[in-house]
């Protein structure tokens, strides 16, 4: 078998075909973290009642902390940057007043973050005051502004890379909502311009800024006073904006994690109308599954990670082939040779465009029509311009017909039936809940289906029903074993979790490993409520009768079947033997190990123990059990 060294060593996610990889490396995100560390921030939010004593400051970094943890494992290939503005040391490129960028050694300012990264910034208390310090940086009498250095200084920390192929954001961190509060006159309306004005160019530049910002208990954050005008943010913007202002420091955490997972373009799609008549559209991934990072092979020696290199051998002469290899396929009595341009365009089946069918109603589209997760599309007009107005006239008629698009789209390697659902947008008081576009749910071929076939016993035996009373005793089962606002969103995968608990435990030196609450757990305490016991009892009651044994009788036809009956005699004889002998006696006496397997069998199957294993572990699962 012919084994390709670049499939060998390649993971699945760096597949250039899988969609994976493709959405990882359309859209990178560079993140810089801007907090404001003036002495304001280090007030006491807190400071009465029972609640713990915590600084906006502390708040503040314990959330680039945790986000850094997650970010660290979800998007390893994003980099970010953490920078303090009102710091009494400066530390940056443009050597401006009242900017630190703090970093770590063997690291860039804007890089992927590290474990040591996380240490520090997680530490940086102790020694902030010490080494960084804290001083308001806009002050009556003086012409120092720092938040435009620090806009400035997260404006040239993002120049780094493309906004075409990458998000790049700043996060400003403050409870100060009038920065400009202790100047008055022309100065601070100069100020405030020239602040303004160095927004406006971070935007145009294709970076976005966005504030989260720290209310005191008795007052909230007033966005209106300053920082509307830096967001942009007018009438309903400002309305919905305004709440999230006044939100409780310990949402915070959560908030930032939402606003760190954002929508992702996978790609863009050309989508084919009819006769030359095209649009583009941009597709995100919004169920994705979630692994453990890809494998890095790292040398034994040097612990540093190692590059592939693959290399053709001749047979005959044993030297390294030069030139590019040749492949061929035998054809009578010739071998007809192929370069790999000839093999690319044979295997090309499809342009990789979306190609319309037609429409069908919707509901000749059946809900396990689906091969795996669906892909949201929207419309873009950066290289066809019209795309946006032709797929809302298709988006509006397609929810008003009640109809969906089949199309055909997919690689050369993997060709596909879609269907595109139109969803219509979703609004309530708080905002936008669903946005409008379209659903591409990838659809099977004629071979990728199986039909259920139900088998019986026998020809002449009619198949089980369930009666009125089983039917409405399992309706009432249901009922008491209902999940009260179930939602996807509320579980997290355990095995996964625990994955990334004992890595951050071993990256961090961290003398525990994390606490990991598992949600997939069932609710003993719900289901041991007296409402639900009943109703489970008379469930049970109604389909298997008064005498039904769970482990012994045969499931559907209440009758033991014959390997129950064996297990049953096995059980009992078990036990007989197994009262033969004096089980504490020979413990004590160190004599379990001159019993045979079988003999030691027989105290283990009496007490519903394991039998697998060799004699020393019975001998172990003996004593164990016996406390001994």
């Amino acid at each position: 078998m012919e084994i390709d060294p670049d499939d060998l060593f390649r993971d699945d996610e760096d597949d250039p075909d899988n969609e994976l990889f493709q959405e990882r490396e359309s859209t990178k995100e560079f993140v810089v973290y801007l907090v404001d560390a003036s002495p304001k921030m280090f007030t006491t939010t807190c400071p009465a009642g029972d609640r713990k004593d915590d600084t906006h400051f502390h708040v503040a970094v314990s959330c680039i902390a945790q986000s850094l943890k997650t970010q660290i494992i979800n998007n390893s290939y994003d980099e970010v940057a953490i920078c303090f503005f009102n710091t009494r040391e400066k530390k940056n490129l443009q050597d401006l007043n009242g900017v630190y960028v703090f970093n770590v050694a063997d690291r860039e300012y804007l890089d992927r973050p590290t474990a040591r990264l996380i240490k520090e910034i997680d530490n940086i208390e102790e020694s902030f005051m010490s080494k960084i310090g804290s001083q308001y940086g806009i002050v009556s009498g003086s012409r120092e502004n720092s938040l435009y250095n620090a806009l400035w200084v997260a404006q040239a920390l993002l120049r780094k890379g493309s906004a075409k192929t990458a998000d790049k954001r700043v996060l400003l961190f403050t409870n100060e909502d009038d920065p400009f509060g202790s100047i008055k006159g022309v100065i601070k309306t100069d100020m405030m311009r020239t602040t303004l004005q160095r927004t406006r160019d971070a935007q145009d530049l294709g970076i976005s800024i966005e504030l989260l910002p720290l209310s005191w208990p008795d007052s909230d954050f007033n966005v209106s006073t300053f920082y509307s005008d830096l967001l942009g943010l007018k009438g309903d913007d400002l309305a919905r904006f305004m709440p999230a202002a006044g939100e409780k420091l310990e949402d915070m955490k959560d908030q930032l994690r939402k606003r760190m997972f954002k929508k992702r373009l996978v790609r863009k799609i050309t989508f084919s109308i009819a006769n030359g008549l095209s649009i583009q559209l941009s597709s995100y991934a919004l169920i994705r599954p979630t692994l453990p990072g890809a494998i890095t092979w790292l040398d034994s020696v040097t612990n540093r990670p190692l590059k592939t290199e693959r290399s053709f051998i001749c047979a005959d002469t044993g030297a390294l082939v030069q030139g590019s290899a040749k492949r061929f396929q035998p054809y009578k009595t010739e071998n007809i040779k192929f370069s790999v341009e000839e093999l690319s365009e044979i295997k090309r089946f499809s342009t990789g465009h979306l190609r319309l069918l037609g429409f069908k109603p919707l509901n000749c589209l059946k809900e396990f029509h689906n091969l795996r997760p669906s892909t949201f599309v929207f419309p873009t007009d950066e290289e066809l311009i019209g795309s946006t107005c032709i797929f809302i006239a298709l988006h509006r008629s397609m929810l008003r017909l009640k109809r969906f698009a089949v199309a055909f789209y997919g690689s050369s390697s993997r060709p596909q039936l879609v269907a595109l659902v139109a969803q219509d947008e979703i609004i309530s008081a708080g905002g936008q809940v669903e946005p409008p576009g379209m659903h591409m749910i990838y659809l099977p071929y004629s071979e990728d289906i199986r039909n259920t076939e139900e088998l019986h016993t026998g020809s002449n035996v009619a198949p089980p029903h369930a009666n009125d009373d089983q039917t409405r005793n399992a309706a009432a089962l249901i009922k008491r074993f209902d999940l009260k606002d179930f939602s996807v969103f509320q579980f997290a995968n355990p095995a996964l979790q625990r994955h990334y608990a004992v890595l951050q435990a071993l990256a961090l030196e961290e003398d525990e490993i994390p606490e990991i609450k598992d949600e997939t757990v069932p609710d003993e305490e719900g289901m041991s409520r007296p409402a639900f016991v009943s109703a489970l009892e008379e469930f049970k009651q109604s389909v298997y009768g008064d005498n039904y044994e769970e482990e012994n009788d045969a499931v559907g036809n209440g009758k033991a079947s014959e390997t129950s009956k064996k297990r049953k005699a096995v059980s009992e004889n078990a036990v007989k033997e197994s009262g033969n002998y004096d089980w504490v006696d020979l413990a004590d006496n160190g004599k379990l190990k001159d019993l045979t397997v079988m003999q030691l069998k027989y105290y283990l199957t009496a007490n519903n123990l394991p039998l697998a294993g060799k004699k020393e572990a019975l001998i172990s699962r003996i004593l164990t059990h016996m406390g001994k």
